[in-house]
């Protein structure tokens, strides 16, 4: 009988370590936060749906699980009971991955460890900063020209404009061939240049290994590509006829 008892504790040990298993972890921290929700959420076609949430009531430490197939672009959502939430992105993969913020300045103080897709990601993200500080100058410099009517510099502004438009493009296309082994690459190809040549898209895909081609944002570039490969061919087609 005390067997019987031993065996079915630990079957129900073993059963309730089971039910703990996730396959991500989302370990947070908010400084200043006391009281509010956070929500890990996912995109689905349009909409974003929640996998998890979490009433914060006085300690800004939170943690936050969901199942994980393979890595994709997840969202710590927090809502802060005042009519003003912010929303930070980052790449997840199965395991522990760790964001840490402020209350104050929820997205833009947000530090990310854990997959080396973000990794990755924060790699690209960095270089994009310089692209959008001096895009932020350009405007500023442009409405000041216009103010002054000075045509001549506001003219040289917006050629800088495109300049700047078409480097950041052929930033993202390299950076997206050079880490074809990563499920950021395709990930970059749909959400940072969607609308760059079909040839270029096409090139990314291509150089995309096995793996990363049979991943979520691989099939999704695929598909996207046809999309636009068949939109093109039905415009050229209907101004032959």
């Amino acid at each position: 009988m005390k067997y019987c008892i031993v065996i079915l504790i630990g079957l129900l040990m073993v059963s309730c370590g089971k039910e703990e298993q996730h396959d991500f972890t989302l370990n947070g921290h908010v400084k200043g936060l006391k009281k509010g929700t956070v929500y890990l959420q996912k995109q689905k076609d349009t909409i974003m749906v929640t996998l998890d949430s979490i009433a914060v009531n006085g300690d800004s430490n939170f943690v936050l699980h969901s199942e994980l197939p393979e890595p994709e672009v997840l969202f710590l959502k927090l809502d802060k009971n005042d009519n003003e939430d912010g929303t930070i992105a980052f790449f997840a993969d199965k395991g522990i991955t760790e964001i840490s913020s402020t209350l104050k300045k929820f997205n833009f103080d947000a530090v990310v460890k854990g997959s080396k897709q973000q990794t990755v990601l924060d790699e690209y993200l960095n270089m994009m900063s310089n692209y959008n500080d001096r895009n932020l100058d350009m405007i500023k410099e442009s409405l000041e020209s216009q103010k002054k009517n000075d045509t001549s510099k506001t003219n040289a502004l917006k050629t800088e404009f495109d300049n700047l438009l078409k480097s950041k493009y052929r930033y993202t296309i390299n950076f997206a061939v050079n880490h074809r082994d990563s499920e950021v690459s395709p990930y970059l190809a749909i959400s940072e240049i969607p609308n760059t040549s079909i040839s270029y898209l096409q090139q990314i895909y291509d150089t995309l290994t096995p793996h990363i081609k049979s991943s979520k944002y691989g099939k999704q570039l695929n598909d996207f590509i046809k999309e636009r490969q068949e939109a093109q061919d039905e415009l050229v087609k209907e101004n032959q006829d």
